[in-house]
C-alpha cells in the first residue's frame, strides 16, 4: 500500500474546506486507499497552528482537540527520524517532514512552494496530483 506523509498545512486546510482536496485526502486516508503517515513532530506542529486565535473562526478548541484524535487514530504514527534526509528544503523547519518521509519511503503531499520547487528527485507532490496518481 502506498504511504503518505500530509504536511501540517494540507491538514488545516483539510479542517477548514471540508469540500477541498487536502479533505478528499482524508476520505481516502479512511477509506484505505493509501497509508497515512505521521509522526510526533508534525501533530505538535499541527496543533501548535490549530490553536492559534486565528483559527477561532474555523473550529473551536474542542473540534480542533477531537480532528488531532481522529488523525492520531487514522495515521501511522511513526517516531521522529534520528536521521536527516538525504535532500533539504530551502525552510529548514520543514526539513523533519522530508526525513520522515524518506525514513518511511512514504511520498510527501505539501502545497508548500518550497517544498515542491525541490526537484532532485524527492518524493513530492501536491494534493491534486496526489489524488491524480491515485487514480491511474
Amino acid at each position: 500500500m502506498r504511504q503518505a506523509v500530509l504536511d501540517p498545512g494540507v491538514l488545516v486546510s483539510a479542517l477548514i474546506n471540508p469540500e477541498g482536496r487536502p479533505a478528499r485526502l482524508l476520505t481516502q486516508a479512511a477509506g484505505a486507499e493509501f497509508e497515512m503517515v505521521a509522526s510526533p513532530l508534525l501533530l505538535e506542529e499541527l496543533e501548535g497552528v490549530l490553536l492559534r486565535e486565528k483559527f477561532r473562526r474555523y473550529a473551536g478548541i474542542d473540534e480542533v482537540r477531537d480532528y488531532l484524535e481522529f488523525l492520531r487514530r487514522l495515521a501511522s504514527v511513526e517516531p521522529d527520524p534520528d536521521e536527516p534526509a538525504p535532500i533539504s528544503c530551502p525552510d529548514p523547519d520543514d526539513n523533519y517532514l522530508l526525513a520522515l518521509a524518506y525514513s518511511q519511503k512514504a511520498v510527501l503531499v505539501s502545497g508548500d512552494s518550497d517544498l515542491l520547487e525541490i526537484v532532485s528527485g524527492a518524493p513530492i507532490l501536491a494534493p491534486a496530483d496526489f489524488l491524480s496518481v491515485g487514480s491511474l
